[in-house]
């Protein structure tokens, strides 16, 4: 799945929810997701909190193969920025 793909996905999900803050995955060389103003673009910009991410490990965690916690832990994902736009993050994927 292309972040293209991704990012569909997710533009998907806000359409029948809300997401306070801004938010990038950033998926190294495969591109960048932001969340922000309840859309999902794949056009890099200043947000509130970045995860850095694979697109594997992105694909898994919105489809609920990997935890956050897990994948914080075991280092599949970073977070910086404000945290409490990434624990907002979980309302999306519920």
């Amino acid at each position: 799945m292309t972040v293209a793909d991704l990012a569909d996905r997710i533009s998907g999900a806000l359409s029948d929810k809300s997401f306070n803050g801004s938010l990038k995955f950033d998926c190294g060389t495969d591109g960048v997701i932001v969340l922000a103003d309840n859309s999902a673009t794949t056009v890099d910009q200043d947000t509130d909190c970045t995860i850095q991410i694979s697109r594997d490990n992105l694909g898994k965690l919105l489809s609920g193969k990997l935890n956050p916690m897990t994948g914080v832990m075991m280092g599949k994902l970073k977070v910086s920025g404000d945290m409490s736009v990434a624990l907002g993050l979980s309302k999306l994927l519920a």
